[in-house]
């Protein structure tokens, strides 16, 4: 195969991928873009990208160019092959040129194969391949190479920013849930709950509307962790937790603020309501070092048991000392108490 006009040089497709790199946010959309500036620049007619992804097997394609839908499902599929030369550079991390290879027309096409490697504390690491290739014959120039070995070496540094940027951002995010919930039950920390309880009261008070507002405690808590342990104390915590999370509403906020204390932030006037259901599923629960699970409750609403979120949870104190006096298993509101 012939092409018209002088050929490209091959240095042209450095400025575009240089571009790509430094304004893409996407690094799919940006492994295309360089791996265009490439092809376009190298004269080549066909490319593709692959990366080894840590959650899955084998390589897999993030970007093609030349390649129809077929033509791009049969080099994933062949990719998969560990003596294919995507595959093999990958693993070997050495590049290999000129190689010559059939195709299904009976025509050939000369094909080159680099590897994706980044250095991280002095140890290479093998991020994945890439390829391209042209119409046999084709001799490709030392200044060929120098160029496709930048191409590489700019798109491994692509993917290696990527990851690292995602992995700042996973910490970050685990960090922040961190400071967010309780490291041993997952719900709300007592952090948490304060700031929902203030933004819900003062929305409540804007409105005119309810808040609910229930404290839970465990019943005998300190003699199951007697009995059976710290681990069988942890293990009822994680119990009571999960039936908390869920049996309220979307709208409602749980969360653990003491030893064995858990709270319920519910929007309106269903708090004592919720608060039934969870003491329901939590009368499920099988026995923890041969101790019955239970739990007590108060329940109290803004405005009229308290008009701030200090004197609401004064309210709730006390509510739930009226439940705890009448034995296991009761929830008291500000002005009866009942006994599941």
């Amino acid at each position: 195969m012939t092409k018209d006009g002088p050929a490209p040089d091959p240095r042209s497709s450095l400025a575009p991928a240089i571009r790509a790199v430094a304004s893409g946010a996407d690094l799919d959309g940006t492994l295309a873009e360089v791996l265009a500036a490439g092809v376009a620049g190298l004269g080549a007619a066909i490319g593709a990208i692959f990366l080894q992804d840590p959650d899955q097997p084998g390589l897999q394609m993030v970007a093609a160019h030349g390649l129809d839908e077929a033509g791009a499902g049969a080099l994933r599929a062949d990719a998969q092959d560990p003596a294919s030369p995507f595959a093999t550079a990958a693993s070997t991390r050495l590049a290999t040129f000129d190689r010559e290879a059939p195709t299904e027309d009976g025509t050939s096409f000369i094909g080159a194969y680099l590897p994706l490697v980044t250095s991280s504390g002095g140890v290479e690491v093998a991020l994945g391949s890439l390829g391209m290739g042209w119409p046999a014959p084709h001799d490709l120039s030392e200044i060929d190479r120098e160029v496709l070995e930048t191409i590489a070496s700019l798109t491994a540094v692509t993917i290696d920013r990527a990851r690292l940027a995602s992995t700042a951002a996973e910490r970050s995010e685990w960090f922040q849930r961190l400071a967010h919930t309780d490291g041993l039950t997952g719900l709300a920390n007592e952090r948490t709950v304060a700031r929902i309880l203030e933004l819900e009261l003062a929305r409540a008070g804007r409105q005119g509307s309810e808040v609910s507002l229930a404290l839970f405690d465990i019943d005998d808590f300190r003699a199951t962790n007697a009995d059976g342990g710290h681990v069988a104390g942890d293990d009822v915590l994680r119990r009571v937790a999960a039936v908390l999370a869920e049996s309220v509403r979307l709208v409602d906020t749980v969360g653990r603020i003491g030893g064995d204390e858990f709270v319920l932030v519910a929007p309106g006037s269903a708090g004592a309501m919720v608060a039934r259901r969870i003491l329901e599923g939590i009368a499920t629960l099988p026995a923890v070092a041969g101790r019955t699970i239970s739990v007590s409750a108060g329940v109290v609403q803004f405005p009229a048991d308290g008009a701030d979120a200090e004197s609401l949870i004064a309210a709730a104190t006390a509510t739930l000392d009226r439940a705890r006096g009448e034995g296991h298993g009761h929830v008291a509101e500000s002005g009866a108490v009942a006994e599941l």
